[in-house]
């Protein structure tokens, strides 16, 4: 199958989210709303054993393990802006797919002109894609306390710079936790993804896959326009490289570490989508993320990765094919990652929703202490 296009076949149990959708075809048949997922008791059978934490409150950033947060989740006093601190400088600049040897854009459904392919027997969905460009924008943090010409450890963040993303939180926390010198004096780099959502789009292909290409494409085509525009130097080392992303954006975080700890050691996800979301196949990885927990990380020797992850008690459940439950697989990462002997922290958190942002305010400053500890902030 080519890269830019082809024909995709997806069961009708598979999971599109609404949030980040492409606008279907006007010719498109309507599509029932699929009803919300239950909520889920953190202490359910085959779950991992966690520490439940006051409400309100969040784990200590130099414990290792799993925790129960929520219901109530409260602003941390680090996300918000403080005139108290050094602000960093936010710049801003484009890309386009044009440009790009690795993801030169698609978009899901049939070209122009093109009708839409009969549907499947037995309720199936038949997907085609075809070229699309894209333009691409990236927003690059870079703190007050930077010293031109020095070398920076830095934070990729995926789909960052987009209206949904409030990347201004994370760049709040920055300046309130690098003038406590909580954490290191890092570049924070928010990369926007190519479009669309799930099987047959542009960021599906950039994130779902399982596979080192998106970090290869991070390291040859957007860090050099980081360095340029922003007038910074980026280190190579990878303790000093974090990655970090919200569901599909989650999965794509842990696959660029996985894939190439010779670039990166540290990750941060929220709702991350550990499960059966890629596309196209990969008879490597048949059920795509959900083979971290399944194949990937039990059966290999344990990596020099620090991983701090989240799941809500309403988040998804896509269907019960039994690889698109968000929890479960969630949870399932957390039992193969203490397995293995690895520093993570998993948060449970009750009260929420898929990458929920009262939840982000809430955690994001101890879940940075977490991911960069034991790196310098000199």
């Amino acid at each position: 199958m080519s890269r830019l296009g082809g024909i995709l076949l997806i069961s009708a149990g598979c999971w599109f989210s609404t949030a980040f959708a492409q606008a279907p075809a006007a010719n498109a048949p309507a599509q029932a709303a699929r009803p919300p997922a239950p909520v889920r008791d953190p202490h359910t059978p085959g779950y991992v054993t966690a520490t439940e934490l006051p409400d309100g409150s969040v784990p200590r950033s130099d414990k290792d393990g799993n925790f129960i947060i929520g219901p109530t989740h409260p602003d941390a006093p680090e996300a918000a802006k403080s005139d108290s601190v050094p602000h960093g400088t936010v710049f801003h600049f484009t890309m386009e797919s044009t440009e790009s040897k690795f993801y030169p854009g698609i978009m899901r459904g049939p070209a122009p002109g093109e009708a839409p392919l009969a549907a499947l027997p037995g309720g199936g969905t038949a997907v085609t894609t075809h070229p699309v460009p894209y333009t691409r924008s990236v927003a690059v943090y870079v703190p007050k306390q930077y010293v031109a010409g020095t070398i920076a450890p830095f934070l990729v963040s995926a789909d960052g710079d987009a209206p949904w993303n409030p990347d201004a939180v994370l760049f709040n926390v920055l300046d309130n936790l690098i003038a406590a010198k909580k954490v290191p004096a890092m570049i924070a780099i928010a990369i926007g993804n190519g479009g669309g959502n799930a099987q047959g789009s542009e960021r599906g292909l950039e994130y779902d896959t399982v596979s080192g290409r998106y970090a290869e494409f991070v390291e040859q085509e957007v860090l050099p326009r980081v360095e340029q525009v922003a007038g910074v130097k980026l280190t190579h080392d990878p303790d000093g490289r974090a990655t970090m992303g919200g569901s599909s954006g989650g999965s794509a975080a842990l696959s660029m570490a996985w894939y190439h700890t010779d670039l990166y050691h540290r990750v941060l996800t929220y709702s991350g989508t550990y499960v059966n979301a890629q596309w196209p196949q990969n008879p490597e990885t048949p059920h795509g993320a959900w083979e971290y927990h399944a194949s990937l990380i039990p059966n290999s020797p344990a990596k020099p990765i620090r991983l701090w992850m989240e799941v809500a008690d309403k988040d998804l459940l896509a269907s019960q094919n039994g690889y698109m439950d968000w929890v479960v697989a969630n949870e399932n990462m957390a039992k193969v990652l203490a397995a293995k002997g690895y520093h993570y922290q998993f948060v449970f958190a009750k009260n929420a929703g898929h990458v929920d942002g009262a939840v982000r305010r809430q955690t994001l400053p101890e879940a940075l202490e977490y991911v960069w500890a034991g790196y310098p902030t000199k």
